[in-house]
C-alpha cells in the first residue's frame, strides 16, 4: 500500500481575495457605524432629551414663572437639542421690561434652567422731549416729563430710540462708550453720591455730587480710577465738608479749588500774553469762571468750621441791655434761615440812612447855635 503525500496548491489569486475581503470588512464597519450614529441622532433630536421640567430663577410680583417661561417661546416637550437658548434669551429681555439681563441653559437629560435678573431704576436721562428712566445697564424703563427723585440726571446725551424696553444710544459713538463706562462705575458703588453728570462735552466731563461739589472730570478714559480719586479728595480731612471744584490735573492727580479758574500743571512756569511788538498785555478772563457759584461756595466754606453760637465779641453787657450767656443760642433766636438768607446790602443802606440823617440833623442844631450867638 503507497502513503499518500500531501501536496499544499497555492492560488495565484489569494492575495487578491485577502485585500478584496478586508476592504469589504471595512465597508460593513462603516456602514453599521453610519446606521448607529444615524439612529442615535435621530433618537436624540426626536424622543430623548425632550424637555420635562424648568426651572426659573429670581421670580418677582412683576414676573412670575409662567410670563418668564412664556416669553422664552419654549414648550414643554421641545426637545433641549433643537432649542436655541441665546434667542429664548433675547426674547425674554425683549418681550418683558423690567428683566435686566436672562440666561437659558440645558440641563441633560430632559431639564431647562432659566435665569434672570431684574431692572432698577438708576438714571434720569433728560433729552429735548422729556426724561427717560434707565436701569444700570441702560435699558429704558420710563418715559416722563419730570425727573424721579433720588436718580443721578444725566444730560447731553440725546437717545435715538425713547420706545420702552430699548437699549438707550445716541448717534455719537464717543457719548456711547462715555455713557456706558461711567454707568457701569457708578452702578459698581451703590453710594457714589452723584445728583448730575454733564456729557454735552464727551471730553470734558462734568460731574456734581450731592455736597455740591463740582468734578471736572475731563474724558471718560479710567473712569473708575478718576472718581475714586475724586471721593479720596472729599473725604480728605483738610476738605472734608467743604465745597469747591475738583479738577484733573493729567491722568493720576487731581486739585481742590473754590474758584473756577483751571488748575495747572504742577511746577508749571506762568506764560506773559505779548502783543505783536512784544510787549506783555493783560490776560484775557476767561468765560468759564462762574462767579455766582464760587462766592456761593465762599460763603460756605467760611463758616464751615465756625460754632452755631457767635463769640462773646458780638455781644455787649449794658444796664437795660440783653446780657450774653453760655445758654444761648444764635440759632434759636435768629434761625439758620434768617441767618442765610440776611441782606448785608440792605443792612448798610439803612445804616449809611441813619449816619446821613444823624449827620443832617447836627449840621442843623450847629447853624440854630451861629444864628443864636449872633453872628
Amino acid at each position: 500500500m503507497k502513503d499518500v503525500e500531501k501536496t499544499n496548491i497555492e492560488r495565484r489569486n489569494s492575495g487578491k481575495r485577502m485585500r478584496r475581503r478586508r476592504r469589504n470588512m471595512n465597508l460593513y464597519a462603516f456602514v453599521v457605524i453610519t446606521l448607529v450614529f444615524t439612529i442615535g441622532i435621530t433618537m436624540s433630536y426626536t424622543f430623548l432629551f425632550n424637555i420635562e421640567e424648568v426651572h426659573i430663577s429670581n421670580i418677582s410680583e412683576r414676573c412670575d414663572e409662567n410670563s418668564i417661561f412664556n416669553a422664552s417661546g419654549i414648550h414643554i416637550g421641545d426637545n433641549l437639542l433643537r432649542i436655541n437658548t441665546k434667542k429664548s434669551a433675547e426674547r425674554i429681555l425683549d418681550e418683558l421690561l423690567y428683566v435686566e439681563t436672562a440666561e437659558v441653559n440645558r440641563k441633560f437629560p430632559s431639564a431647562l434652567e432659566i435665569k434672570v435678573t431684574f431692572c432698577v431704576p438708576a438714571f434720569n436721562v433728560e433729552y429735548e422731549s422729556g426724561v427717560l428712566v434707565v436701569s444700570k445697564l441702560g435699558k429704558i424703563l420710563e418715559n416722563n416729563n419730570f425727573k424721579t427723585d433720588g436718580l443721578p440726571t444725566i444730560c447731553g446725551l440725546e437717545p435715538v430710540s425713547t420706545e420702552l424696553g430699548h437699549m438707550i444710544k445716541t448717534d455719537n459713538q464717543h457719548k456711547n462708550e462715555a455713557f456706558n463706562e461711567i454707568i457701569r462705575s457708578i452702578s459698581e458703588n451703590e453710594d457714589s453720591g452723584i445728583s448730575s453728570i454733564d456729557l454735552n462735552d464727551e471730553f470734558a466731563i462734568v460731574i456734581t455730587y450731592t455736597n455740591g461739589t463740582v468734578f471736572k472730570m475731563g474724558n471718560w478714559n479710567d473712569a473708575d480710577y478718576k472718581l475714586n480719586l475724586a471721593e479720596t479728595v472729599m473725604n480728605d480731612d483738610s476738605i472734608k465738608g467743604k465745597k469747591g471744584y475738583i479738577t484733573m490735573i493729567g491722568t493720576n492727580q487731581c486739585s481742590f479749588r473754590t474758584s473756577d479758574e483751571p488748575a495747572g500743571l504742577p511746577e508749571e512756569e506762568p506764560q506773559v500774553s505779548t502783543d505783536a511788538s512784544g510787549n506783555p498785555v493783560a490776560p484775557t478772563i476767561r468765560e468759564e469762571v462762574n462767579p455766582e457759584q464760587e462766592a456761593i461756595f465762599s460763603q460756605f466754606n467760611s463758616r464751615i468750621n465756625e460754632y452755631s453760637v457767635p463769640s462773646e465779641d458780638n455781644y455787649y453787657n449794658a444796664e437795660n441791655d440783653y446780657t450774653y450767656s453760655e445758654d444761648y443760642n444764635y440759632n434759636d433766636y435768629y434761625g439758620e434761615d434768617n441767618y442765610n438768607n440776611y441782606d448785608y446790602n440792605n443792612y448798610d443802606y439803612n445804616n449809611y440812612n441813619n449816619n446821613y440823617n444823624n449827620n443832617y440833623n447836627n449840621s442843623g442844631n450847629d447853624s440854630n447855635n451861629w444864628n443864636y450867638d449872633g453872628y
